[in-house]
């Protein structure tokens, strides 16, 4: 009876194993108890679900990844190994979806899209003399 109570028994059981985080569980990154933790100081609600601290870390993590591999993106077109705040602006913005949900977002030191309006352009004209005119405009 000893044997298999040492070997089955609830005790040995919780010693052996490691404790696992909420994170690990759900294969996520982003902190599941921290969240939890913010939601239920936040006072959202009476009581917060099990689930609900879970969902919301994959939501999160799902953002932050979509808009770091943009703007990873953004910054190897620029030659660039690190990203800078240029370089999130230019994936949001660029991104249709980001761009509506960040709508009314201001990224700090982030700029403006390259963007000059098609009637401020030159006009294309004739071969010989629109280019001289538009030498003498460079200069």
């Amino acid at each position: 009876m000893s044997t298999s109570g040492s070997s089955k028994g609830g005790r040995g059981k919780a010693k052996s194993s490691k404790s696992v985080s909420r994170s690990q569980k759900a294969g996520l990154q982003f902190p599941v108890g921290r969240i939890a933790r913010f939601l239920k100081a936040g006072k959202y609600a009476e009581r917060v679900g099990a689930g609900a601290p879970v969902y919301l870390s994959a939501v999160l993590e799902y953002l932050a990844a979509e808009v770091l591999e943009l703007a990873g993106n953004a910054a190897r077109d620029n030659k660039k190994n690190r990203i800078v705040p240029r370089h999130i602006q230019l994936a949001v913005r660029n991104d249709e979806e980001l761009s509506k949900l960040l709508g009314d977002v201001t990224i700090a030191n982030g700029g403006v899209l390259p963007n000059i309006h098609q009637t401020l352009l030159p006009k294309k004209t004739g071969a010989g003399k629109g280019e001289i005119g538009s030498m003498s405009q460079e200069f």
